[in-house]
Formats: C-alpha cells, sequence, structure tokens
C-alpha cells in the first residue's frame, strides 16, 4: 500500500541501501516510471543498485525503455534490470537473463509469430518480446501441448520445465497433480528426460538459445486460425491511447472476433469549468 501511495519510495529505498537487490511485476516498473518526479529524487544516487528483477506478469519491453531512461539521469544501469520467469509450481525460478548484460529484446515477424514461427523481424515493426536467457538447471523445453512431442527451436508451443527445483505436486488434489506434473515426453532426444515434467500453460519458443514467453495459453485469443496474445494487443493499444484495455475474442456465427474493452476518462467541455 506505501508504493501505491508514493511508488517514489521504491527508488528512494534502493537509493538508501548499498548493493540492493528487489523484485517487482511489470506494473510497478510502469507505475515508477510516471508517477517519480524530479523532486522526488533530488539528492538520490542510483549507481549501487545491485539488481532489479522482474516478473510475475508479461515484461513489456516498453515499460522497460521507459523505467531505464526515466532514471538514468540518476546513475541507475540498464544492466541491473533482470527480467526472470518462474512459477509457484517451480519455486518461483525458472530462468533468468545472465547477471550483468542489459534486458535482451528481439522484434518477430507478428504474422509468422500467431502461425507458431519465431523469425527475427529486421524492419521497425513486429512484435517486441524481452529474453529471459536459459538456464542449466532447471531443464526446459518446449513441446507441442497435444502431441508431447518436443518442439524444434523456433516454434511456438508449451513451456515444460524438469528439475530439483520443482514441486511433487498440488496437496490433496492428486488429478491437478497428474495433469501438471506428470507430463511425459513422446520420444524425448538424446539427454532429455522422458519425465516428469511441469506442464507450466505457458506458451512460449526458444529462438536462438533463448527462451522467450508469449502467455498464458488457456489466454490465446483464437481469431481466424490464428494464435493472438492479449498481451500484445493491450499493450499496443495502451502504447496509443494511454488507457486501460482488455483484450478479448467474442464468437459470433461462423468464427470469432477480436474485441477491445478501454476504459475512457470523462473529460469537461473546454467551455465548462
Amino acid at each position: 500500500m506505501a508504493f501505491l501511495q508514493r511508488p517514489a519510495r521504491w527508488m528512494q529505498l534502493l537509493a538508501s541501501n548499498s548493493r540492493a537487490y528487489s523484485a517487482a511485476p511489470n506494473f510497478a516498473f510502469e507505475l515508477t516510471a510516471r508517477k517519480t518526479s524530479d523532486d522526488d529524487m533530488a539528492g538520490f544516487d542510483l549507481s549501487d543498485v545491485l539488481v532489479i528483477a522482474t516478473g510475475s506478469e508479461r515484461v513489456h519491453p516498453a515499460t522497460l525503455r521507459r523505467f531505464t531512461q526515466r532514471f538514468a539521469r540518476y546513475n541507475l544501469r540498464e544492466a541491473v534490470i533482470r527480467p526472470s520467469y518462474g512459477l509457484a509450481e517451480a519455486t518461483v525460478y525458472v530462468a533468468t537473463r545472465t547477471a550483468a548484460q542489459p534486458p535482451h529484446i528481439v522484434r518477430f515477424e507478428s504474422e509468422k509469430l500467431t502461425a507458431g514461427k519465431a523469425e527475427r523481424c529486421e524492419s521497425g515493426t513486429g512484435t517486441s518480446l524481452v529474453s529471459y536467457g536459459m538456464p542449466r538447471s532447471p531443464i526446459i523445453r518446449i513441446v507441442d501441448p497435444e502431441t508431447c512431442v518436443e518442439c524444434p527451436a523456433g516454434t511456438v508451443g508449451e513451456i515444460w520445465v524438469h528439475g530439483d527445483n520443482v514441486a511433487m505436486g498440488y496437496w490433496g488434489k492428486p488429478e491437478e497433480t497428474e495433469s501438471t506434473f506428470g507430463g511425459k515426453l513422446v520420444a524425448a532426444s538424446a539427454g532429455t528426460p522422458e519425465g516428469p515434467w511441469l506442464r507450466t500453460g505457458d506458451s512460449g519458443f526458444v529462438f536462438e538459445d533463448e527462451l522467450f514467453v508469449i502467455g498464458r495459453i488457456k489466454d490465446l485469443l483464437i481469431v481466424y486460425g490464428r494464435n493472438h496474445s492479449p498481451d500484445d494487443i493491450e499493450a499496443t493499444v495502451q502504447e496509443i491511447t494511454g488507457g486501460r484495455c482488455a483484450a478479448i475474442a467474442v464468437p459470433d456465427a461462423h468464427t470469432e472476433k477480436l474485441v477491445v474493452v478501454m476504459e475512457v476518462k470523462k473529460r469537461a467541455s473546454p467551455t465548462r469549468r
């Protein structure tokens, strides 16, 4: 609550403690960049911050850019930002970028990505995604959720995790435990365990030996046979309008149509006070 009341408190605390390590979801970075004034940061220096991990929700490249640009004048190093991917079933941690490296952002061809293929976009358009690196432990594989066969590099599938940090299951829920923690690969590649694997329910892919996360499979919007991430659509709309929005798929007689619900603020007429 103290952070929501005054987001600047976060940066002030980091500047006031040597070798500080912190973590927050994407919305906290966005809120802090927008709500922290120069007066709030007067006399503060962020050069000694060690790590600020960002995870828990989709990490948006535009948010990272605004955050690092906003606090660069207070000596915040871009390399301290660590995009991280994890979930409770894997004791919070799955993957994060290597220390001392700034976030790695890659643009992919949007149309091919919706068709399940990752290909670098050479123009200034495309879908920007943040890399989460590739851990040595736990083991990560991208798997076709229907066939349980490993996907080749550059192909979108479900993220599966295998390692000592993966939990044994859900307490008192054997059916949910089997479906989530009991994944088994069909024709596992050499050196890859057959199972059991944690099926994360998250969509992603490996590109140039780095993990990229798209979003929750159950949240994907299927429109005209293409898979669209609501996070991508909502982020694009918010960049244009600055308002809150939600992307949903609405069925009609033959298919599903994309609908964006937006928050609209009432503004007084210029002639009225």
